[in-house]
């Protein structure tokens, strides 16, 4: 899906505005918290994207939360209620994303006692 869209843009069947629309608060995370990937945008070909993960569930904000250390993230993941993760690719500067990854964390697991007595 990536690489058609990118061949897309290359073709001029899409305009960069139509793909460089990344949220204002995705590139706030971008800037402030983002990993980089080592990957060159495919779009402007800046060298910083970085990836952003954000994390949904109960008694999280409706918004997500965007972990800002690899601690927080693992906290998330390891919670009690079921959560879903997503991975976003960013370009901060010309605001293209891409959604990398998406995975379901947290939740009681097969084996886990649930603190009743039997």
């Amino acid at each position: 899906m990536r690489n058609a869209i990118v061949r897309d843009v290359q073709k001029g069947r899409l305009g960069r505005e139509d793909v460089c629309d990344a949220h204002p608060e995705l590139l706030r995370a971008a800037r402030n918290v983002g990993k980089p990937s080592g990957e060159t945008c495919p779009i402007c070909e800046a060298t910083g994207t970085v990836e952003v993960t954000y994390v949904f569930g109960t008694r999280l904000p409706p918004g997500g939360r965007c972990p800002g250390s690899a601690t927080e993230l693992n906290r998330l993941r390891r919670r009690s209620e079921p959560v879903l993760c997503y991975d976003v690719e960013v370009c901060p500067d010309c605001a293209w994303h891409h959604l990398t990854r998406k995975y379901p964390a947290g939740g009681k697991r097969e084996g886990q006692r649930t603190g009743r007595a039997l």
